[in-house]
């Protein structure tokens, strides 16, 4: 699993550097797909449930599980959440950042930043011995006092020989309840924020999640690994 959220992380690099104005989500899901292939793994999304490319690209007040199209051209102010996974000798992690095209408004930057503030909140809290909720309540709760919205239709989850596994990851919670968190466990946390109301829509196709108040979203998602020492993130890289 190492291994598997090392390249991911490097995907997530890659499409960072890739995202600008005039662009494609195609072009983006093309560029991943190559990546991840190049290197020995396969793309965790593609075909899952019936999901047509590597990654899910989600655009402005898209949430979740946007379709890459040729059609959808980024511009100058848009901000994209690009979620992806990686299997790699059968093994799955799972991650999404949300990047600015070009440059944006602050109330964009200021989604996107409390977004990855969140995760980092609970990231503390995923102690070996801690309940699950631990992790959730911090989540939820810096999200909340700066203005924003928890989604509460989408959670984290676990992740490993599946992409999704036990348990779910909720991003509210009550402080000391949950499961007991055991060394061992892969877990991928993800904050999803919307702008004023936390209720979402699936659209026609059956696939893209939108915020109903069609303002800003983002999302922010790493896979970590519980050990006795502390939580291990295996979907971060730092830019060289």
């Amino acid at each position: 699993m190492r291994k598997s959220g090392e390249l991911l992380a490097e995907v997530l690099l890659l499409l960072e550097d890739a995202v600008k104005p005039g662009v494609s989500t195609a072009d983006l899901d093309n560029l991943a797909e190559k990546f991840i292939t190049g290197h020995g793994a396969y793309p965790t999304f593609k075909g899952y449930a019936g999901f047509p490319a590597a990654i899910c690209a989600s655009v402005n007040e898209e949430l979740l599980h946007g379709i890459p199209s040729k059609r959808k051209i980024l511009r100058e102010g848009d901000i994209i959440s690009i979620d992806a996974g990686v299997n790699y000798k059968g093994l799955n992690t799972d991650a999404a950042r949300t990047f600015a095209v070009g440059k944006i408004s602050e109330d964009a930057e200021r989604i996107i930043q409390v977004t990855e503030e969140s995760f980092f909140r609970g990231l503390p809290h995923a102690l070996v011995g801690n309940r699950l909720y631990d992790i959730s309540a911090r989540i939820g709760q810096h999200i909340e006092r700066n203005g924003f919205k928890v989604v509460t239709d989408y959670v984290g989850h676990g992740v490993g020989r599946e992409l999704h596994e036990d348990p779910s990851i909720p991003n509210y919670g009550k402080p000391g309840t949950g499961i007991r968190l055991r060394a061992g466990m892969t877990l991928a946390v993800e904050p999803m924020v919307t702008t004023r109301s936390h209720q979402v829509k699936v659209l026609d196709d059956g696939w893209t999640v939108v915020a109903r108040d069609g303002l800003y979203s983002a999302h922010y998602e790493n896979t970590i690994l519980l050990t006795e020492e502390g939580p291990e993130i295996l979907t971060l890289k730092e830019k060289s």
